[in-house]
C-alpha cells in the first residue's frame, strides 16, 4: 500500500497508543476552532479515458479546473444543496472466491469502475433524490473526462481540479465472494490527496444546506488545510458540517488524538463500527458511539449488517435495523449510507429516519459491484465548461 505523505507535519504527529487519552479527551467539552487559508474561484479542465496513461511527476504546478453546471441559488445556509468535498478515484474491483493463492493465479472477475468515498457519497445522495449535489475533488488529466461524465450521469455537478502532475487515485478492491463479500483495499490516493485551500471557492457554498467532508482529506497536510478552510466558511454561513472518518487503518497512522482535534466543530460524525471503537478505545459499539457524541453533537455509527446507531449528548437515541440483502460486493456500502442519510436530512427527516434511509441505500449497494448507485437512463442535460487556470 502506498504510504500517505504529510502525516508528520507539526508537533501533533502520529500517535497509535490512543485508548486512555482518547477516553479522557471525549469526556470533556470540545472547543470550536476557526479555520483559515486562502480561497480562489474554480475554472475548467480536460481529460479522457482512465487507461490513457498514468505518468506522474513530483511537485505541483499549472492545473486546470472543471466546473459543470455552475449556476445555483444564492444565499448563506438554509439551501437545498449538498456539497461534498473529497476523493475521486478509479476502483479496480477483483471478485474472487476463497483465499488468494500466493505465488500463482487466483481466478477472479475484474472490473474498472469510478469510485472514491467522496464521489460515492455524492452519487448516492443524488440517487436518493437530493436536487442539487456538488462535488469538489482532484483528479489526474488521464481520466478527468471519464470521471466527470460518470458523475454527471449520476446527477452530480462535478467541480474537478485537474492535477497536471499526479494521476487519479487508484484503489484495488479485493472482494472475497465466499466471505460475505468482504473487501480489502490496496490504495494509491494519487491526486485526491493534493486538494488544498487554493482549490476552494466560497461560491461553492451558495445555496448549500449541508457540507460533507471525506475523512480521506485528513490524511495529507494540504487536505487538512482545506478541511479547516471549508469548515470555517461553512460555519460562517451557518451551514452544518459532517465528516466520515474514512479508514480505520489510516486513522491508526494519523493518531486518534490528532483526529479528534481536527474534527472539533464538526456537527455530524459518521464512523463505521471499527472506526468508532478505534477512536474511543471501547470494544462495545454502542458505548463507543455514545462516547463520541460527547465530542461531536451527533454521531451516526454504521454497523454493517447490524444497521446503525444514532447517538447524541453521550447517549444512544436509536438503534436502526439493517435491511436484508444478498451481498455481492460491500465496496461503497458505507458511502451509500452516508449519501442517503445526508439527502434525507436535507428534506427534514430526523436522524433516526435518515439513518433508516441510509440502511436502505446500503442494502442496495452491497448487491451491486462497485461503490456507485445505478445511473439513471439518458443524460442529465448538464453542460461542461472547460477553462485553463494557472497555479
Amino acid at each position: 500500500m502506498t504510504t500517505v505523505p504529510g502525516w508528520s507535519d507539526g508537533p501533533d504527529g502520529p500517535d497509535v497508543g490512543h485508548a486512555r487519552r482518547a477516553a479522557a479527551r471525549l469526556s470533556g467539552e470540545p472547543s470550536r476552532p476557526t479555520g483559515g487559508g486562502s480561497v480562489r474561484d474554480t475554472g475548467g479542465g480536460t481529460g479522457n479515458r482512465p487507461e490513457e496513461g498514468r505518468g506522474r511527476a513530483p511537485g505541483k504546478g499549472t492545473g486546470t479546473r472543471s466546473v459543470t453546471g455552475t449556476g445555483s441559488a444564492s444565499g448563506a445556509g438554509g439551501g437545498e444543496a449538498l456539497l461534498v468535498v473529497g476523493d475521486v478515484v478509479t476502483d479496480v474491483v477483483a471478485r474472487h472466491r476463497g483465499p488468494l493463492a500466493p505465488g500463482t493465479d487466483t481466478a477472479s472477475v475484474i472490473r474498472t469502475l469510478p469510485g472514491g468515498a467522496g464521489a460515492n457519497v455524492a452519487c448516492w445522495a443524488a440517487h436518493r433524490g437530493c436536487p442539487d449535489v456538488r462535488l469538489l475533488g482532484r483528479v489526474g488529466a488521464e481520466s478527468a473526462g471519464w470521471h466527470e461524465r460518470e458523475l454527471i450521469a449520476c446527477g452530480v455537478r462535478p467541480h474537478l481540479v485537474v492535477d497536471p502532475h499526479a494521476a487519479t487515485g487508484t484503489v484495488i478492491c479485493l472482494v472475497d465472494a465466499d466471505a460475505a463479500a468482504e473487501r480489502t483495499f490496496l490504495t494509491d490516493s494519487g491526486a485526491s490527496l493534493r486538494l488544498d485551500p487554493d482549490d476552494w471557492s466560497e461560491a461553492l457554498l451558495d445555496g448549500v444546506g449541508r457540507l460533507h467532508l471525506s475523512g480521506y482529506l485528513l490524511f495529507s497536510r494540504t487536505g487538512r488545510a482545506l478541511v479547516r478552510t471549508a469548515a470555517a466558511s461553512a460555519r460562517a454561513r451557518g451551514v452544518p458540517v459532517s465528516l466520515d472518518p474514512a479508514s480505520a487503518g489510516f486513522l491508526t497512522e494519523l493518531g486518534v488524538d490528532r483526529f479528534l482535534t481536527l474534527v472539533e466543530g464538526t456537527d455530524v460524525l459518521l464512523p463505521s463500527r471499527d472506526e468508532a471503537c478505534l477512536l474511543t478505545g471501547l470494544p462495545d459499539p454502542a458505548e463507543a458511539a455514545a462516547q463520541l457524541s460527547r465530542h461531536v453533537p451527533l454521531v451516526v455509527a454504521k454497523q454493517g449488517s447490524d444497521g446503525a446507531l444514532v447517538a447524541r449528548d453521550g447517549a444512544v437515541l436509536a438503534r436502526v435495523p439493517a435491511v436484508a440483502a444478498a451481498p455481492k460486493d460491500t465496496t461503497g456500502a458505507g458511502d451509500a449510507f452516508t449519501g442517503a442519510f445526508l439527502a434525507a436530512l436535507l428534506t427534514g427527516a430526523d436522524a433516526a429516519a435518515a439513518a433508516a434511509e441510509g440502511c436502505r441505500a446500503g442494502a442496495v449497494a452491497v448487491e451491486r459491484v462497485g461503490g456507485r448507485p445505478p445511473a439513471p437512463g439518458g443524460t442529465t442535460g448538464q453542460t461542461t465548461t472547460r477553462t485553463a487556470h494557472a497555479r
